[in-house]
């Protein structure tokens, strides 16, 4: 595993507000406590290759 982990962006599905999380955080919304968060999309080029 990474020692340094960069912590992660997701979206509240309740009230919308952005969290980011670290590994070991609990997975709830810092706002409202609702527990279910959706990750951002990524800027990042993602490539797949098609055989």
């Amino acid at each position: 595993m990474d020692p340094q982990a960069e912590p992660v962006s997701y979206i509240c599905g309740d009230c919308g507000m952005e969290n980011t999380l670290k590994p070991g955080d609990v997975i709830q919304c810092r706002e409202c406590g609702y527990r279910i968060l959706y990750k951002k999309r990524t800027r990042r080029i993602v490539q797949y290759e098609a055989r």
